[in-house]
């Protein structure tokens, strides 16, 4: 019981689309914007709204970079990654128990 409140506590990876964008993230470290738009099937002001979330929360950087043109990308943090992981590992054991 005490994972399952462990859970809850992470409202930030509780949401899916979070979840989808730090497990996303979590191998490849970075992505651009239209990336995970493709990916995760959102539209762009609700993945903008989710990456404000995780960006206040500290586990992504939102930053420009200038390619060809102007582009949008996020960049997963060390408290991100260890922040996911753990949720991760907490979920497994909650899985684990029924």
């Amino acid at each position: 019981m005490e994972s399952l409140r462990e859970l809850s506590r992470n409202r930030t990876l509780g949401n899916p689309i979070r979840l989808g964008i730090m497990l996303y993230l979590l191998p490849r470290g970075r992505a651009l914007f239209k990336e995970l738009l493709e990916v995760l099937e959102v539209t762009p002001g609700n993945l903008d709204s989710h990456l404000k979330a995780l960006e206040k929360a500290g586990y992504v950087e939102i930053y420009r970079v200038f390619a060809d043109r102007p582009r949008t990308a996020v960049k997963i943090t060390e408290k991100g990654a260890e922040e996911t992981g753990k949720y991760l590992r907490t979920l497994k054991n909650v899985l684990n128990s029924l």
